[in-house]
């Protein structure tokens, strides 16, 4: 995945039409476009197809199952054009590696903890052993929360420089761009503060002037 603004858009639109447009809006400025169940159950996966004309698309699909199942999700993700699915690392090993070897040359990311409060709960206790894991399964890159920067930092620490971190929460979740970026991350995920905007252009301008500025 190209790394040029440090900008990931999450866009959790269910309104076909809408998420067309704003991502025709901001493509050039965003290095990938992440899209999650609500647009793909609310339009139909030809979305992958449409969005990966546009930019990059990021799966979000979290996927959480037994080795030929998400063989199949991300296999199917792939087809259609997605550069990067993400998947959970809790399923362990085996489910991750199943993960890495359908996508092919596209990439995987595996989750260690969301930017939620319960993200606390329970995925933070283990977060550093999944991205061990994860490392060690050949995910090219992690999900840690902008939410929470010291954890940022923590999975940077296990993983490396040369693994990727995606963060969200950044925006209507409270979480900043820079902190994000300075705490380790690559990217940083924005959703509602851009699609959700009056100027979802002017606004994803504004999140990429903070991620330059760190």
């Amino acid at each position: 995945m190209k790394k040029e603004s440090g900008l990931v858009l999450a866009l959790d639109e269910t309104d076909g039409g809408k998420a067309l447009a704003v991502a025709e809006e901001v493509a050039d400025i965003v290095d990938a476009i992440k899209i999650n169940w609500p647009l793909v159950l609310s339009e139909g996966p030809h979305m992958i197809d449409r969005l990966s004309e546009m930019s990059e698309v990021i799966c979000d699909f979290k996927v959480a199952d037994i080795p030929n199942t998400v063989r199949l999700i991300v296999e199917n993700a792939v087809s259609r054009g997605a550069s990067a699915v993400i998947v959970h690392a809790f399923t362990g090993d085996d489910s991750l590696r199943a993960a890495v070897d359908a996508a092919g040359d596209a990439e995987i990311y595996a989750v260690t903890e969301m930017s939620h409060p319960g993200a606390k709960l329970f995925t933070a206790l283990h977060a550093e052993e999944m991205a061990r894991l994860g490392a060690e399964c050949g995910a090219k890159g992690f999900i840690a929360p902008a939410t929470r920067p010291d954890r940022i930092a923590a999975i940077r620490a296990v993983i490396g420089p040369d693994r990727k971190i995606l963060s969200p929460g950044v925006g209507a979740q409270g979480g900043k761009a820079s902190d994000a970026i300075r705490a380790g991350a690559d990217y940083a995920i924005v959703g509602r503060a851009i699609y959700g905007s009056d100027n979802p252009r002017e606004a994803a301008r504004r999140f990429a002037d903070d991620i330059r500025g760190a």
